[in-house]
């Protein structure tokens, strides 16, 4: 796998909440003309990405925010490429309620409540950027 895409609305605000989770900013580019229409199958696409990449440097993600066309919010049953909020992404964390304390503070919230499994791992859902859930799972056994 090289990266995971999401679809954010705010990118700057999406590399900082992604940043405080321990990811790197790998880099930034505008992307518009030929090659993004023909890949994602939309006219004049025009967007914007930040590639942040995990400490252990063997995954990435890949943030989108689009100018052209505006994102929408999922809907369909088989929604657009641009869609907001596409993917889950789980992350593993030293400390879950200290990495809690922080992503709040980039406005996330958490779904539920941190619920541990068979004493090997706490585990949470929080919502965060655009909409999309991003667990944690901070091994205890």
């Amino acid at each position: 796998m090289d990266n995971v895409g999401i679809v954010v609305d705010d990118l700057e605000a999406a590399v900082a909440f992604f940043t405080e989770l321990g990811l790197e900013l790998e880099g930034e580019a505008e992307l518009e003309g030929v090659v993004p229409d023909r890949m994602l199958g939309l006219d004049g696409v025009r967007s914007a990405i930040a590639m942040m990449r995990t400490p252990d440097g063997h995954g990435k993600l890949e943030l989108t925010t689009f100018h052209h066309p505006e994102a929408i919010t999922a809907v369909p049953l088989a929604p657009p490429p641009h869609t907001l909020g596409l993917h889950r992404v789980m992350f593993a964390v030293d400390d879950i309620d200290d990495t809690i304390a922080r992503l709040r503070r980039h406005g996330a919230e958490l779904l539920g409540e941190v619920a541990e499994y068979e004493n090997v791992y706490r585990l949470c859902n929080l919502r965060g950027p655009a909409g999309i859930i991003v667990a944690l799972a901070q091994r205890i056994g």
